[in-house]
């Protein structure tokens, strides 16, 4: 599946802006995966993306950069959404440890090993400022996100009817519990986390850089 930068930015937590900074410059974070021209994301680019947006809430973007640069010295060259990265304190990154309960430091004293704490899932919804950044399987609790499922088209849950489609009718007058007519598989309150989810993907692009 591929993702458009607003789509990216839904999942992600990151303003569309932010994502055209992200893969800029002569270091960029992530560069797509996919295609850059036009800009698409791969699930695993989502996945390092919330990475990004999860470590954004607590360091500079200046340390998360310092950060990369120090994880692919010490010779990290696998796609970022396979590292797990965590702050440390508000001044560090650290690269944590298979085994969950240490890691290697990447900004203060790149190499040394820390006692890692508290460590969060950012597949699952996290604050990030002044947004809820979604659960990246269940953005919505009756839309999923599933790479074997249409390539990873967000879907109502248990179906593959795309959310747009459902989120089309309602915009279009057809009330919740009259889309089953349409797509029989699909509930009322399906249907309205659809809309949900879609306002939630156009708003998106509302929000500052």
């Amino acid at each position: 599946m591929a993702y458009r930068a607003k789509m990216a930015a839904a999942l992600s937590g990151a303003s569309v802006g932010q994502l055209a900074r992200w893969r800029k410059g002569d270091k960029p974070l992530l560069v797509p995966e996919v295609s850059t021209d036009p800009i698409l994301y791969s699930f695993r680019d989502l996945v390092a993306l919330r990475s990004f947006t999860y470590l954004r809430e607590k360091v500079s973007l200046q340390k998360i950069r310092k950060a990369l640069g120090n994880l692919r010295e010490l010779g990290g060259l696998d796609h970022l959404s396979q590292y797990k990265l965590v702050a440390h304190g508000v001044s560090s990154v650290v690269l944590v440890a298979p085994d969950g309960d240490h890691g290697v430091d990447l900004v203060d004293r790149p190499g040394h090993h820390v006692t890692v704490l508290a460590i969060g899932d950012v597949l699952e919804s996290f604050p990030f400022r002044d947004i809820e950044v979604p659960s990246l399987r269940r953005p919505q609790p009756r839309i999923s996100v599933d790479p074997s499922v249409r390539r990873g088209t967000p879907v109502v849950a248990g179906t593959r009817v795309s959310y747009d489609l459902v989120a089309g009718l309602l915009r279009d007058g057809v009330p919740a519990e009259e889309v089953a007519d349409y797509y029989p598989s699909v509930t009322a309150e399906a249907a309205r986390d659809a809309l949900a989810f879609a306002d939630h993907v156009d708003g998106i692009s509302q929000r500052a850089a």
